[in-house]
């Protein structure tokens, strides 16, 4: 090969990787409900509107998010910056017990992922039908972005979206509380006060209101009920329940 030619194709594959870099990726797929709907799901029919942005009531729920960021202890915050990174069954674990691997628990597993599919489309409707501005976003001027938030990316508090209501980490906590109190009764205390505290950090980062909290206590209760009804759920639900029975863990 001459190297002229050499060269052409050199210069061909390196435009054909310079187009590749820059194409647009494709976005991911949005989810899909496996178990439930959008007319069962319908925030308006489950849960009520957040306090107006100015209003006396978000105003004094503002009050309370900045003493909870003021006061809380390193220890706590830790504690809630770490739940913040773990929006997953993991958390679950102190409550559950060692034998809670999932890796070892396939049927487990694979209902665990389902129910947080379901949650997380649901989540995302009543987010985008709510459009509540964050804590940081309707902060007075002059707080800093990182008092108000367990994020690590520190950005301007404009660029937070319109989705505070309800809380997500929260309605995931709840939803994950109630089916594993049912797989596991006799641990339904441990299971469901871990779904609480987990929820609660949300109010020591700075990033929730107390309301937007109790909204995701409301909807991830609805939400696990309702899965839990379904009888498409019930053959996965049962398999899990099995699955924990003969590993120890569950009675």
């Amino acid at each position: 090969m001459n190297v002229k030619k050499y060269m052409l194709i050199l210069l061909a594959v390196a435009s054909l990787s310079s187009a590749l870099a820059q194409a647009p990726t494709k976005a991911p797929m949005p989810k899909k409900f496996l178990f439930l709907n959008e007319k069962e799901t319908n925030p308006a029919q489950i849960l009520p509107p957040p306090a107006k942005d100015g209003s006396e009531s978000q105003q004094h729920e503002m009050l309370e998010v900045k003493r909870l960021v003021q006061t809380r202890s390193k220890e706590r915050f830790d504690q809630a910056r770490w739940d913040a990174r773990h929006e997953d069954p993991t958390p679950f674990a102190e409550a559950i017990g060692s034998k809670f691997d999932l890796p070892r628990l396939p049927a487990t597993a694979k209902l665990l992922a389902d129910v947080l599919n379901d949650q997380t489309v649901a989540t995302s409707h009543a987010k985008d039908y709510f459009k509540r501005k964050f804590p940081v976003a309707a902060a007075m001027p002059g707080d800093s972005y990182g008092q108000w938030t367990c994020d690590d990316v520190d950005r301007k508090p404009e660029e937070r979206p319109l989705r505070s209501y309800p809380s997500g980490h929260s309605t995931m906590a709840y939803t994950f509380g109630i089916v594993l109190a049912s797989l596991i009764p006799e641990k339904s205390q441990a299971i469901l006060a871990r779904a609480a505290d987990y929820a609660y950090s949300r109010e020591i980062c700075g990033d929730h209101y107390h309301s937007d909290v109790e909204a995701g206590h409301v909807l991830g209760t609805a939400l696990a009920e309702m899965m839990l009804r379904d009888k498409g759920f019930r053959p996965e639900f049962e398999a899990a329940r099995k699955e924990l029975q003969e590993a120890g863990i569950a009675q």
